[in-house]
């Protein structure tokens, strides 16, 4: 397995893979958006195997206030996607790893990320990788 940082000539496979876990988006949005992202000062990992891309992980870094953080900027995993034949065999690990690399080089001391609630095997994921867990909340909208 390759682990390596994305240029925008190759955020479409990004948007493939992204594509299987935002399943509201489309392909095409989401390699605009990975685009962007890069242009913005984003990284994204690519994890590629003997037959192709395998995984990726995008890693910011925000400047505004990280729950259970003290320092600015923090190092954030915004999206990290197996596909499921490679589950299980190190490679979401590999690519956290680098994910983090990357932001001690940016200066980052710390660093953060999050699930949805009901999103138990990221949560497993996240507390075998070193993780704590910050908080937990309830979000509200309310149209006027």
């Amino acid at each position: 397995m390759v682990i390596k940082k994305v240029t925008q000539n190759e955020t479409e496979s990004v948007a493939k893979l992204a594509v299987q876990m935002w399943d509201s988006n489309t392909i095409g949005d989401l390699k605009e958006e990975f685009d962007n992202y890069i242009n913005d000062g984003g990284a994204l990992f690519l994890a590629c195997g003997d037959n192709g891309a395998i995984a990726f992980a995008q890693c910011g870094l925000r400047n505004d206030y990280v729950e259970g953080t003290e320092s600015s900027p923090v190092g954030y995993l915004e999206g990290i996607f197996v596909v499921e034949e490679a589950r299980k065999q190190g490679v979401a690990k590999e690519l956290l790893c680098v994910c983090q690399n990357y932001a001690k080089e940016q200066g980052c001391t710390e660093f953060a990320s999050d699930c949805e609630l009901s999103n138990e095997e990221s949560l497993k994921f996240h507390l075998r990788m070193g993780f704590e867990e910050a908080n937990r909340i309830i979000c509200f909208t309310k149209k006027l």
